[in-house]
């Protein structure tokens, strides 16, 4: 039978609902944690989720059941909930619109927690006030490790990057994705298109470090490599956002960095960090991706 609790935040009015259902068993972490988390994170949170529209992975019987990917905002969502109507030509849903939700505010951001949406992925543009795509504001690199590399080799890999980076003029920014690899982000000023630009520094790379880094998508090519993706600054794609739980047997987050912690990794583990461990880095750290 479902449990209903009515809750209000910052003047909304909610209904939470099966607060005790736990959704990552292995550690028994409940949605009454899962809410929790998102409402302590997001003050430094939000920001990476204001004006881009979401796209969710929700689990609704926990990371061990079925889970779906959903971008258009459900029909029941509240109307003080902030939806942007987007153009998305050649739609794998033969869509020739998306009715996105937009978190800007803790409401929207508890009740998305609710739905049991775990994870939250956005792109790297942003909408106007009226709705209006905006050219990309940021550009991203997704480092996936072939194994048997991990994310130590991804380091190595982030660090080269951060190196090329630097000599263009544009300062990068590491975090986990709270999975078994990295991104790194840079503030993008528009040189060009970006999916071009990233696919030139990761075939530059490649040819640098041809036994660590590899720029192509076939898996055939990436054991014991690093692929860089180059291909998430397509508008049609989204990464997930820093701050965000991952549907792992823990809860783990898609975690900022230090570039320090990045230099001294030496086994996976180093950083691996769950909500605690996030909740306890933003306190003594505040926001390490501004």
């Amino acid at each position: 039978m479902s449990s209903k609790t009515p809750v209000r935040v910052d003047g909304r009015e909610l209904v939470l609902s099966n607060l005790g259902k736990v959704l990552y068993p292995e550690v028994g972490f409940t949605k009454a944690e899962v809410i929790d988390y998102y409402s302590r994170v997001a003050p430094v949170l939000i920001p990476h989720l204001e004006g881009r529209p979401l796209t969710v992975k929700r689990y609704p019987n926990g990371v061990d059941g079925k889970y779906f990917f959903e971008k258009n905002a459900p029909s029941h969502v509240p109307d003080w909930l902030r939806r942007v109507t987007v153009p998305v030509p050649g739609s794998s849903m033969n869509r020739d619109t998306i009715d996105f939700a937009v978190i800007e505010d803790l409401p929207s951001l508890v009740y998305y927690a609710n739905l049991a949406a775990l994870e939250l992925h956005v792109p790297q543009w942003r909408v106007t006030e009226d709705g209006e795509a905006i050219d990309p504001d940021t550009l991203v690199f997704d480092l996936d490790p072939g194994p048997p590399a991990t994310i130590v080799e991804c380091c190595q890999v982030a660090l080269m990057l951060r190196e090329v980076l630097a000599a263009d003029g544009l300062t990068a920014r590491p975090k986990t994705s709270g999975n078994k690899g990295m991104q790194l982000y840079a503030a993008w000023d528009g040189r060009q298109e970006p999916s071009a630009y990233a696919k030139d520094l990761a075939r530059l790379l490649e040819k640098e470090a041809p036994k660590l880094v590899v720029s192509v998508m076939a898996r055939k090519a990436r054991p014991g490599k690093v692929f860089i993706d180059w291909s998430q600054n397509n508008p049609a794609k989204t990464t997930v956002a820093p701050y965000s739980l991952r549907a792992r047997q823990r809860p783990t987050v898609s975690t900022p960095l230090l570039w320090s912690e990045v230099e001294a990794c030496e086994r996976p583990d180093d950083l691996v960090f769950t909500s605690a461990d996030v909740l306890a880095r933003v306190e003594e750290h505040g926001d390490l991706f501004t």
